[in-house]
């Protein structure tokens, strides 16, 4: 009996296939690929890059919507990543009440 790994099933998933260039240089990308990675949604765009071997590498993106821009600044995300470096080493404390935490950050305030 022949075991199938998921990595024989992701490949299998995996579209290869001609797409045919239409005028003024549009490609329409099957139904499979655009709902697989959500390029159906308002807003979706792709991502090409063009390879010194001549690979066009496409990749899927969904743009940021101006008022959400400031999340994605690199100064946030350091942010971010601080604050999950800090829960994943258990450094946090929670509180029962916001009069709780509000005494808590009170007393660090006083430190």
């Amino acid at each position: 009996m022949a075991v199938r790994t998921r990595r024989a099933e992701k490949a299998e998933e995996c579209f290869h296939g001609y797409v045919t260039v239409q005028g003024r240089g549009t490609v329409a990308l099957p139904v499979g690929l655009r709902k697989r990675y959500h390029l159906d949604r308002p807003g979706a765009q792709v991502e090409i890059t063009e390879r010194e071997d001549g690979v066009l590498e496409l990749r899927p993106t969904l743009a940021v919507p101006v008022a959400e821009a400031w999340f994605w600044e690199e100064r946030w995300q350091a942010g971010e990543r601080e604050v999950d470096a800090h829960v994943a080493a258990g450094a946090t404390t929670q509180h029962e009440t916001v009069d709780d935490f509000v005494a808590h950050l009170d007393a660090l305030d006083d430190e």
